[in-house]
């Protein structure tokens, strides 16, 4: 470890109700350097702390802090975030990298305990948790009861992982959403560590291995999603290499109007800032508008910033910041601190102040309209009165969408039909809106109003409940809305992302055989934040974001093809057509049951015992060890290959050569396509491996539930049942042509073919490659299927990180050229030069593309390794082994 520097002499002290607190005064910085940081944006001000904290000559040296406030384009730094965020799908993997981190310490003679988070690690368990039974009282104590019983293995590593590791805690199953956990009780918005008898406070920031850790944004603390593998590294001590981001200044003006959700304000703010573009860029909101926005409604806003392709969009502190502290029972010290604090360090929002930002956009809150977004896009938001136009078949080989008829159809052993556009799975989900108490007493009051008036949710519609806290269980219960819901078969379901994620559960079968036999193109909508294809549920092609008050109203109606604002969503016991106006509530009355049944106790009641479990959870056992006892028969949790035949010395890079392309795929190819997710195909190569197992298909689970375990993972990678190569056309799904044989077939068991052969491989995309949740598995796949490199048009931040944290190779083509241009077919073989020679940040590489028929082209092509850091990672074989074989020689000096 270097030794910390403060060459500006910026420590300073202060005190807070008669008690001191040390910390790196950014006033004085810039007055030692003679620079006006008065305009700065705050979240480049978070930045700056965090250098001017963690100045050691090396990773942060003085030329690094003066680029920061003079902010220098393309310059990069060292970044160490306070703490560390998990859920289970992602979270599981990571810990399965630490285990097997661990025994290759031991195998290269080092100490395995030295694999041990430095920084706090808090995962949730939040992603396992399905929809399988429903709309019944006890839907709920089934739903843990499966869960437990599908997730023992995992589970029980979990426990291991919580007692072997130092500074790692496991909020357990049945708990809430692990970004709605964080809002309401992990986060302190000023962080502090113990340094002898002073105590150093700064400011919380984390990052997260969910994209939608942004959400945390929304209560003033700066943190972002990465890979797995990249949050692994911050836990183990190692910075975050970033270059300056560029700061969009997003100012909101006026105020919602009646009727209008914040919802509707985050789809509306989602579609301006996809637009615009700003992918690898911080969103910092600001502006008089901020003052009619509640901390709720900016975390909802926050949360969907990996849809509007932010880094972050962040929320400063202000007066809604110390309200909502104050009302999640926050301790009153802590409080006091973070006003202190922020106001000491001009982090504190000030209306007549305004940052001078890269950019600036505008939005007055008063145009903003009722929404929903779909039908396979987050960023594509449709008015109501333009949903029913929307209601489109598939995409036929012409381009165009399938025309879809009015026809119905009888669903055996029942007395309903169902058609084209009717809604078959309605679920308030997901932690972007149901941790707003507005929308989700919102949708309780919309349901009250719906019982009184007699409608009923349509027979077909699949009806879920899955809240982000128990906190919510408890104001519905203290507002009495939850028995109008469960009226309508809004029952609990679960603590967790659910249907959001893909774990919507099954259908009733009858209604499933009815909607494949007939090719139907029926919807889902959810309160959630990602609907790409494939995602939601197989039979669902399309899928649409919504609030909880447009839920219940689409699940009432049970079609999409309606207009609300206009048709009725049926009849009343009075036999007088019922309007979507005549059950939305006001925003006063939504103000009302607010103020009346949300209290500060509910909280430390709910959190006092948050990371005990229930009966469940307690009674899994785990001995505790320093190294894991892998367990050979285990399909949950397996000892990954990637430090098999590691050794101390670094690698040197080598040029791609002869390789075959494994996939040639289109723009906006997202995580969801590339990473195994979701249910388990009986017909695809995981379910043989399964199989092969003794693992019979009524227990395959899903794949999140499954991420422990490569040889499952791999299979799954590009196995996407939406995905389509153009390698293989006329396929949909995981397939791709075989070239030395011409045969079609699963992608996976290509790979294998290939490597046996010895032939390397590339994936060619189009733009966006990547885009999506933080999937490492998106990453290792790749890599497990014999991957040295990408080549695109542009990447997902996140997965351009983890491509290279994994020791593969991010190219992109350079402007005006394209697969199309370069009229690729896929039959031909690549050859990536230049690497051979020295690596250094986004240089140019030679790609030479021979085809079929002997006739080759070469082009140019940007290395997008974009650090020093990243350099270091990829000569290493993966930023894992870089930070392995650093301990390792720490262990000797």
């Amino acid at each position: 470890m270097t030794d910390k520097r403060d060459s500006l002499h910026t420590r300073s002290t202060m005190i807070v109700n008669g008690r001191e607190y040390d910390y790196y005064s950014l006033d004085k910085a810039a007055q030692a350097l003679g620079l006006d940081i008065a305009h700065m944006p705050i979240t480049h001000k978070i930045l700056l702390e965090n250098l001017l904290r963690h100045e050691d000559g090396k990773t942060v040296t003085a030329s690094d802090i003066q680029a920061l406030i003079r902010q220098e384009k393309d310059r990069e730094i060292a970044y160490r975030p306070a703490r560390v965020l998990m859920q289970d799908f992602t979270g599981v993997p990571a810990v399965v990298d630490l285990a097997a981190m661990r025994d290759a310490m031991q195998s290269l003679g080092g100490k395995p305990a030295q694999i041990n988070p430095l920084s706090a690690v808090d995962l949730v368990i939040d992603h396992s948790v399905q929809v399988d039974a429903y709309a019944t009282d006890d839907a709920f104590d089934i739903n843990v009861k499966l869960e437990m019983e599908r997730n023992v293995e995992r589970y029980k590593f979990l426990r291991w992982g919580q007692s072997a590791f130092k500074n790692f805690r496991v909020v357990p199953p049945g708990t809430g959403i692990c970004h709605q956990v964080n809002l309401e009780y992990l986060a302190k918005v000023v962080w502090s560590d113990t340094e002898g008898t002073r105590t150093v406070v700064y400011p919380d920031t984390l990052v997260g291995t969910d994209s939608h850790t942004t959400m945390i944004n929304g209560l003033a603390v700066l943190g972002w999603g990465v890979g797995g593998i990249e949050a692994e590294a911050a836990m183990l001590g190692q910075p975050t290499a970033m270059v300056i981001p560029e700061v969009v200044g997003f100012k909101l003006t006026g105020k919602l109007k009646e009727g209008v959700t914040a919802t509707d304000l985050v789809l509306t703010v989602t579609n301006i800032l996809r637009k615009h573009g700003v992918v690898e860029k911080f969103v910092e909101f600001f502006g008089e508008g901020l003052d009619h926005l509640s901390l709720a409604d900016r975390a909802t806003i926050a949360n969907m910033a990996p849809e509007y392709g932010a880094t972050c969009g962040y929320f400063p502190i202000d007066q809604e910041t110390i309200r909502y502290l104050q009302l999640s029972h926050r301790d009153p010290e802590l409080i006091s601190l973070v006003e202190a604090y922020a106001k000491t360090q001009e982090l504190w929002r000030d209306n007549n102040k305004q940052p001078n930002f890269n950019e600036v956009l505008e939005l007055d809150l008063s145009s903003v309209e009722p929404c929903i977004a779909g039908p396979k896009r987050p960023q594509d938001k449709i008015v109501l009165s333009n949903v029913a136009n929307s209601v489109v078949g598939p995409t036929g080989k012409d381009g165009k969408p399938a025309i879809l008829t009015d026809k119905r159809f009888d669903v055996a052993g029942n007395d309903f039909n169902i058609g084209n556009g009717d809604v078959v799975i309605a679920a308030i989900t997901s932690c972007t809106n149901t941790s707003n108490p507005g929308v989700m007493l919102g949708a309780g009051l919309v349901a009250r109003k719906a019982v009184e008036k007699g409608l009923t949710v349509k027979p077909w519609v699949k009806t879920s409940l899955a809240p982000g806290s128990k906190v919510v269980t408890a104001y519905y219960e203290a507002s009495g809305l939850n028995t109008y819901l469960d009226a309508l078969g809004f029952n609990l379901v679960g603590y967790g992302c659910t249907t959001c994620i893909g774990n919507s559960g099954p259908m009733d079968p009858a209604i499933e055989k009815t909607i494949a036999e007939n090719n139907l193109t029926v919807a889902s909508v959810l309160s959630g934040n990602r609907n790409f294809e494939g995602r939601i549920h197989p039979l669902t092609q399309i899928n649409y974001l919504g609030s909880p008050m447009l839920v219940v109203a689409y699940a009432l109606a049970g079609t999409m093809k309606i207009d609300l604002a206009h048709d009725p969503l049926g009849k009343g016991t009075d036999g007088q057509d019922v309007f979507l106006k005549d059950i939305w509530p006001t925003s006063q009355e939504i103000q009302d049951v607010v103020a009346k049944s949300i209290k500060p106790a509910m909280f430390a009641d709910k959190y006092g015992i948050v990371f005990e479990g229930d009966k469940h959870w307690q009674s899994l056992s785990s001995k505790p060890t320093e190294t894991y006892d892998w367990d050979d028969k285990s399909t949950y949790i397996k000892n990954p290959p990637y430090f098999a035949q590691m050794g101390l010395d670094i690698g040197v890079a080598k040029d791609i050569k002869g390789a075959s392309i494994l996939a040639l795929l289109a723009d906006s190819i997202t995580t969801d396509h590339i990473s195994p997710a979701g249910s388990i195909s009986k017909n695809s190569p995981a379910a043989h491996y399964l199989i092969h197992q003794g693992v019979q298909p009524a227990d395959f689970n899903s794949y999140g539930s499954r991420r422990g375990n490569h040889e499952v993972m791999m299979r799954g990678t590009f196995a996407n049942i939406r995905i389509r190569n153009e390698l293989a056309p006329g396929t949909e799904g995981g397939f791709t042509t075989h070239i030395p044989s011409g045969e079609v077939m699963p992608i996976y068991d290509a790979s294998m073919k290939y490597q046996a052969a010895g032939t390397e491989l590339v994936i060619i995309g189009g733009k966006e490659y990547g885009t999506g949740s933080s999937r490492d598995w998106a990453a290792k796949g790749t890599k497990l299927l014999g991957v040295k490199a990408v080549i695109a048009e542009s990447f997902e931040r996140i997965h351009r990180s983890n491509l290279v944290g994994m020791g593969i190779l991010p190219l992109t083509f350079k402007p005006g050229v394209t697969r199309k241009t370069l009229n690729l077919t896929g039959k031909e073989t690549i050859d990536i030069s230049g690497l051979e020679h020295g690596i250094t940040p986004r240089m140019d590489v030679t790609c030479t593309i021979t085809r079929a028929d002997g006739t080759s082209v070469s082009v140019p092509l940007t290395c997008r390794i974009d650090t020093d850091n990243e350099v270091e990672y990829y000569l290493h074989g993966g930023i894992l082994h870089y930070t392995i074989r650093k301990l390792m020689r720490q262990s000797v000096a």
